[in-house]
């Protein structure tokens, strides 16, 4: 298809705009937690790809981490085994461990190593095990009673959360021009494995790193406010504030707690986007308006903070 004046226009309307932000950002570190739709949906797994291959190429350092809750389920329900929750958390014996680190270490992992070398990437694939990436300590569940007696402790097996995150391992990798592609399972002090929640990893990540950026993939908007309007360009307390008065619920909560923290912890920015929109991260951070939720100390819009 030959290419029109006003296509021609956009286009060098988009490479401008971007420009700013391609020289703001120019060796500073973006952690990208991927998953939802964006994992599953070909149009969205190729140019996700093709963002990350390009804020490399550009000059940024991506990280990506990524989840395969419904990939794992897929499995399990393959070999028989029963899934049971609590409090939205995978009960993990060890049988479903396994199934775990051979789901996300292996098949999930890999594929998303071939798809960014595909796209001429140069990324690695590593797991919270690999060069004791991430040091993981067991999560403990409390169950309320109503009875008004002391909480229930649950034992939700192999389910952990970071202790520490060896980022040595890491930039070594970024050093080298290398993409890190983590899969997000850790070990105690023992040896012992824990499927750790992606997003929770992804967040510490950012953390230790003192990263520019973290970004959520979504299967939503973003964080919605009344009349589900997208709400961006929050601060630290308004976020604080949402959460406070329950205006975040579900699902969305623990994402926008990770980012909220992340942010408090001397992450720059944190953003909550849409993985359902082709380019979702290329948008989020090359243009003025984005495709989803900013978060920043003082609640700036990508286009002030510039």
């Amino acid at each position: 298809m030959s290419l029109t004046i006003d296509n021609a226009k956009n286009i060098a309307k988009v490479l401008t705009e971007s420009l700013p932000y391609i020289q703001k950002f120019t060796g500073r570190t973006v952690v990208v937690k991927y998953g939802g739709n964006a994992m599953v949906d070909e149009k969205l797994k190729q140019s996700f790809a093709r963002d990350i291959v390009l804020m490399k190429l550009v000059g940024i350092d991506p990280i990506v981490v990524h989840g395969g809750g419904p990939q794992i389920a897929h499995v399990l329900d393959q070999l028989n085994i029963e899934s049971n929750f609590v409090n939205g958390l995978r009960v993990t014996d060890s049988q479903t461990m396994d199934v775990v680190e051979m789901v996300l270490g292996g098949l999930v992992n890999k594929e998303i190593v071939a798809l960014l070398n595909k796209n001429q990437g140069k990324a690695v694939g590593v797991t919270g095990k690999d060069g004791n990436l991430i040091k993981a300590k067991k999560l403990r569940i409390k169950k309320s009673n109503d009875n008004g007696a002391d909480d229930e402790t649950i034992d939700i097996g192999q389910v952990g959360k970071v202790a520490s995150i060896n980022v040595e391992v890491l930039e070594v990798l970024k050093d080298s021009d290398f993409i890190p592609v983590i899969a997000p399972i850790g070990t105690d002090e023992k040896g012992a494995s824990y499927n750790i929640n992606a997003d929770s990893v992804a967040g510490e990540i950012a953390k230790v790193l003192g990263a520019e950026k973290l970004i959520l993939l979504t299967n939503v908007a973003g964080v919605l406010g009344d009349e589900d309007k997208v709400l961006t360009g929050l601060s630290t307390k308004q976020v604080a504030d949402l959460i406070a008065d329950k205006c975040v619920q579900g699902g969305m909560l623990p994402k926008v707690e990770c980012a909220l923290e992340a942010v408090k912890s001397g992450v720059h920015s944190a953003h909550i986007i849409d993985g359902r929109v082709e380019h979702a991260v290329l948008l989020e951070i090359f243009t003025d308006e984005g495709v989803g939720t900013l978060i920043t100390k003082n609640g700036l819009s990508q286009k002030q903070d510039r």
